[in-house]
């Protein structure tokens, strides 16, 4: 497995490859890697060879948001890449990624201005913005992204299609602990007693999934049971709880043929995230 931090070392290495004729996956982090990180890994390896950046990217992150504390970790990271098969790590400095004057942007609207689009404005510019950078300099094959960041997935995947990125984009499920909290990076923040607190987004979850599995279709009677367990939980403060359609991340009063269920939670001072796919019958 290699490192290299320039654009410039990408380009050569998977140009090499694509003169071999093999082909490639590509799988963008933020780094502090863990379990749900190396499932993406482990499933771009259906390519010959699997590209994973490490960029904490600076754009995504609100005046107020956790930038300058997000975990990060170099050497813990090689480690897991090392262990998922990765063949090559990019991890460049915010200088190589953004040169001075900086000043193009990719945006969208609708599919953004719901969930952490509506209490994060900034945020899915600046996910557009990288992602669409990265997938400039790597060019892969497939890149590989996790549905906890459900609303990610879904603009990822309306970006590739609207500006023809020739780039199979895949969802893969989510990872979690045992006692059914969601994989992380932001759960290093959490201490004991809310680490135990956490335990109620997946609560949610599944009270959602057990109502959508009985037949309850209406948005507002699940979105009041799932806020009543959030808020018996004394260190949780909700950000958002809501059912949204697959396909324009809109909210839907009664759920048709298929539906995301997606909070969003503040355990103490960090944000969490969780939800439930319904794909319908």
């Amino acid at each position: 497995m290699v490192v290299v931090k320039t654009i410039k070392e990408v380009r050569e290495t998977v140009k090499q490859w694509r003169r071999e004729g093999l082909t490639v996956g590509f799988v963008p982090t933020m780094g502090y890697l863990h379990e749900g990180h190396q499932s993406l890994i482990r499933a771009a390896g259906e390519n010959d060879r699997v590209v994973v950046s490490i960029f904490v990217n600076p754009m995504q992150f609100g005046p107020t948001e956790d930038l300058a504390t997000y975990p990060r970790d170099l050497e813990h990271d090689k480690e897991k890449c090392s262990e998922a098969g990765a063949d090559l790590i990019f991890a460049p400095e915010v200088s190589e990624m953004y040169e001075d004057n900086f000043q193009s942007y990719v945006d969208m609207n609708l599919l953004t201005e719901e969930l952490c689009g509506l209490t994060r404005p900034c945020h899915f510019r600046g996910v557009c913005t990288v992602v669409s950078k990265l997938f400039n300099i790597v060019k892969p094959d497939r890149a590989y992204f996790g549905k906890k960041d459900a609303q990610q997935l879904a603009v990822i995947k309306r970006m590739a299609a609207d500006l023809n990125m020739d780039i199979e984009i895949i969802g893969c499920p989510i990872i979690r602990e045992d006692d059914g909290l969601a994989k992380s990076s932001r759960n290093t923040y959490l201490n004991a007693d809310e680490r135990k607190a956490a335990l109620v987004l997946s609560q949610a979850v599944r009270k959602a999934e057990e109502l959508i599995t009985s037949g309850v279709r209406n948005s507002a009677e699940i979105i009041s049971a799932m806020s009543a367990l959030i808020d018996a939980e004394p260190l949780a403060k909700t950000d958002y709880i809501k059912i949204v359609s697959l396909d324009t991340m809109q909210q839907i009063p009664e759920i048709d043929n298929g539906a995301l269920v997606a909070l969003a939670v503040y355990i103490g001072k960090t944000r969490l995230i969780d939800n439930y796919f319904y794909e319908g019958k």
